[in-house]
Order: structure tokens, then C-alpha cells, then sequence
């Protein structure tokens, strides 16, 4: 298919991803235009960092500084309200309800590849581009996200949610190159980004404290409830749901003879299940919130391969469709801390086939 333009808006994070994105792309010819979001609120202070993370007052710096280099416009666009309702509040809310949710993933979803570029279709952009390791491939028509399982930053699994419309107006120039080779490629045009550091935390979340940002959000204390284990007795008082995981095994406090981990959060009686590490395998679980890269399967069950979360590696198992709009997922062999509220991708083989939400294991 032919390009319908040339002109394209860059998702600039203040990462050297992104800006090699945007070296590529003006190498390539198109008409490259940067962006960073404007995701923190008037006072920084109170909620979103201005330190650290893709979208922070450091990133526009240090995306600035690339767009000079790269003699390219640049802009900051104002995104914190549709952040705070699409990210933000999703995120204490499901926190709230003894769930992890995966914050990246929502942004992606509503943020950048939904509001970004929504706005940069009604500037005039032909395309979005990012700094995202995934590739991209069309055929008569129909778009598919592909998974490169050499590629150790492969971000196929934050990327499940996208849609056709989006799919045809997203460039993804990084997709099939190394880390090292993309700071390589960076430091011989002169960004100043090229051994900057990635960022390993959640943008507005200080120090990965997640309890201490979901107290000052919502202005209220968590509710203590109690430590128990399997067999229901009660092993003592925790500080509050939303300081726990399941899997989780630092900062329980409680002392044993072998470690305890979070395998279970009861949200109605405010009680965390411990156990020992084995108590964490689980073979199954349950999905919704169900998304299609391409059609959802015509019929089911149907054989596949599944990661419950960003590290782990796909594994097969088997999807059937239950009533509401709910999936069944079985594994081949058990899989550790199946976790509610994290995302489940689903792939053949190299195509990412889409996910949902998982809403229970058993």
C-alpha cells in the first residue's frame, strides 16, 4: 500500500527510542514534527513527577534539545485531564479493588494511540509515529502487530489494544533494530540522549511507592484488615490492601520458617492470602475487556500462546469464550502469579492476536 502522505507527528518521550524514531524518519524524507504530552498537573508537586518517566519536565528537555539537533518542530501538548481520567484514576480505582493494574498499557491505549492520535489526524498528520520495539506488516488491507521473540525490548504485549484504523496510521521505525545498535545510530548523528538511561518506573509514582501516591490522590487512609493463610487462619494485620500483589513477597512483615507470599487479595473481606511459593501456580484464568487486533476467532476453543505479563515469555495455551464476554484461558503447564488486573496477550506464533483484562484465576 502506498504512503498516503509524508507528514508525521513523533511521540518524543525524551528517551533515545523516540528520538532515533525521529532521525530515521526525517533520514527517510518524511515531514517530522516532534511531541511530548503534557501529562502533570499546574503543580507537579502534588501528583505527577516532574523528575523521571516518559512524559516529565526532564523528558520535554530533553526532547527539545533533540528537535534542535534535529532542526525539527516541536511541541508540548496538553494531555493531563484526559491522563488523570484515563490513567490515573483507573489506576487508584483498581488499586483500590485489590487489583494491579498495568498503567503503561492505558496510556498506550487511551492516551497515545486513541487522544494522540486523534489530534494529530485533525492537524494534518498522516501518521503517529513512536519509539515502540513492535513491527508492523499490511496485506491487502489488514494490518497485523508482530512479535519478534529475538528482540529482548519487544513491546508487543503493552501494544495489544490497537485497532486497524490505528494500525494504518502508525510508524513504528525502530522495530527491527537492537538496543545497542539504536545508541549506536544515535551517537553518530549527535542526540544528546544516546546513553540516557531507560526509565524503569511508572511516570507518576515516586521511588515505585504505590500505596503512598494512591493515599495522597485520594486523601484517604488505607483500611488495615488481616494476614491469612490457606486454611483461613489468621496470621495478623496487614497495612491495607492497596500495599500488596499478588506474588509479592518483601515488605509482609510477618516472620516464618520459609517466606510468605501474596498468592490471594479478597477485596470484600479486606483479607490477604499467604502462602508458599508453590501456591502460586495456577493453570487457568478468566478475561474480559476482550480486544481483536484483526476478527475475533469464528470458532472456539482455539490453541494459542499467552503472557500474563511484560516479562514473561508466551506460552501455549488454550483460549475458549464464555458468556458476558468472558475467556477461559488454559495453560499447557501452570504459570506463576496470574495476577487480576494485569493484561493477558494472545499470540500465534509471531502475530499478536490481542488480550483483555484478567479477572481471576483459579
Amino acid at each position: 500500500m502506498e504512503p498516503k502522505g509524508k507528514r508525521v507527528l513523533v511521540a518524543m518521550s525524551g528517551g533515545v527510542d523516540s528520538s532515533v524514531a525521529a532521525y530515521l524518519l526525517k533520514k527517510d524524507g518524511y515531514d517530522v514534527v516532534g511531541a511530548t504530552l503534557q501529562i502533570w498537573p499546574d503543580d507537579p508537586d502534588e501528583t505527577v513527577r516532574e523528575d523521571v518517566g516518559c512524559c516529565s519536565l526532564s523528558a520535554v528537555d530533553d526532547a527539545r534539545r533533540v528537535a534542535e539537533v534535529l532542526d525539527i518542530p516541536y511541541y508540548v501538548l496538553n494531555f493531563k485531564d484526559i491522563f488523570d481520567t484515563s490513567v490515573i484514576a483507573p489506576f487508584v480505582e483498581e488499586y483500590k479493588k485489590g487489583r494491579t493494574p498495568n498503567p503503561c498499557i492505558l496510556c498506550n491505549w487511551r492516551v497515545k494511540f486513541e487522544a494522540m492520535l486523534d489530534k494529530a489526524l485533525s492537524m494534518g498528520f498522516d501518521y503517529l509515529a513512536t519509539g515502540h520495539y513492535a513491527k508492523v506488516v499490511e496485506k491487502n488491507g489488514v494490518y497485523s502487530l508482530l512479535y519478534d521473540a529475538e528482540n529482548k525490548k519487544d513491546q508487543t504485549y503493552a501494544l495489544y489494544r490497537l485497532t486497524q484504523h490505528q494500525l494504518s496510521h502508525l510508524l513504528l521505525p525502530v522495530a527491527n533494530i537492537e538496543k545497542e545498535k539504536i545508541r549506536s545510530i544515535a551517537k553518530e548523528a549527535g542526540l544528546p540522549v544516546a546513553q540516557k538511561k531507560d526509565s524503569q518506573e511508572i511516570c507518576f509514582v515516586k521511588d515505585n511507592d504505590y500505596a503512598s501516591f494512591i493515599r495522597d490522590y485520594t486523601k484517604e487512609e488505607p483500611v488495615q484488615g488481616d494476614f491469612v493463610d490457606l486454611e483461613e487462619n489468621i496470621l495478623g494485620k496487614h497495612k491495607g490492601i492497596i500495599h500488596y500483589t499478588i506474588g509479592q513477597r518483601k515488605g509482609i512483615g510477618l516472620a516464618a520458617e520459609s517466606p510468605y507470599y501474596v498468592v490471594r487479595i479478597e477485596t470484600d473481606t479486606r483479607r490477604v492470602v499467604l502462602g508458599e511459593n508453590k501456591d502460586l501456580f495456577e493453570k487457568s484464568l478468566q478475561a474480559d475487556q476482550l480486544h481483536w487486533i484483526q476478527k475475533e476467532p469464528s470458532e472456539y476453543p482455539i490453541s494459542l500462546q499467552a503472557k500474563i505479563r511484560y516479562s514473561a515469555k508466551p506460552v501455549p495455551a488454550t483460549l475458549d469464550k464464555k458468556e458476558n464476554g468472558i475467556a477461559f484461558l488454559t495453560f499447557l503447564e501452570p504459570v506463576r502469579a496470574i495476577t487480576p488486573g494485569q493484561s493477558v496477550v494472545f499470540y500465534q506464533d509471531e502475530l499478536v492476536l490481542g488480550g483483555g483484562i484478567i479477572r481471576d484465576f483459579e
